[in-house]
């Protein structure tokens, strides 16, 4: 509900609420609220409970600077491998992602293949911490990608980008496949930061 919006940035989380719809004691609520609050997508306020975390600029700015450097990485070790398997995979998921990036309202769709793509990518690169570490990050990335992502420019643009890497892994180029990778995320970052600007 958070990730689609449907709880949007500030609305309360109400712990009875949920333990109600869900014939569940508080206690569980609770413990998901803390695995919310750990992956930076609900904020505990002292004697008022918890909220969904609000949407800055600056979040997106540092999350996605991270990320870009993470996956690096991952880039470099998914081209050293050069695994069939995982080739296979990129090849249908930008297949899916050419397909979505014309779809008028095609966006959070498209944002949570690239999501998929990115946590498989993560998963199969062989550095199970580095995984860990992309996957407590990909939620709160979601959903700004998701604001990103929304114009079918932003998501022609990507897809292009996503073909490029996916023909450069296939080739082994792996500094191609790492600028391509590095490029999207910030183009990503920088189009939600500027969406979410101050007017």
């Amino acid at each position: 509900r958070i990730v689609d919006g449907r709880m949007p940035p500030g609305a309360r989380i109400g712990e009875q609420e949920l333990a109600d719809e869900f014939k569940v004691s508080r206690g569980p609520v609770r413990e998901a609220i803390r695995i919310l609050e750990r992956e930076g997508l609900a904020t505990v306020l002292p004697r008022r409970g918890a909220v969904v975390t609000e949407l800055s600029a600056q979040e997106v700015r540092e999350l996605f600077e991270i990320r870009a450097g993470l996956f690096d990485i991952v880039a470099r070790k998914i081209v050293q491998t050069r695994d069939a398997e995982v080739i296979a995979l990129m090849r249908a998921g930008v297949a899916r992602l050419e397909a979505l990036a014309t779809v008028p309202d095609g966006g959070d769709a498209y944002a949570e293949t690239t999501y998929r793509l990115m946590l498989l990518a993560a998963r199969a690169c062989g550095n199970g911490r580095l995984a860990k570490m992309l996957n407590a990050l990909s939620l709160q990335t979601l959903r700004y990608s998701k604001i990103s992502l929304a114009s079918s420019e932003r998501r022609a643009a990507s897809v292009k980008s996503w073909r490029q890497a996916q023909l450069a892994l296939e080739r082994g180029d792996a500094d191609q496949v790492m600028q391509l990778t590095r490029l999207r995320i910030e183009q990503s970052g920088d189009e939600a930061a500027r969406q979410l600007a101050p007017k």
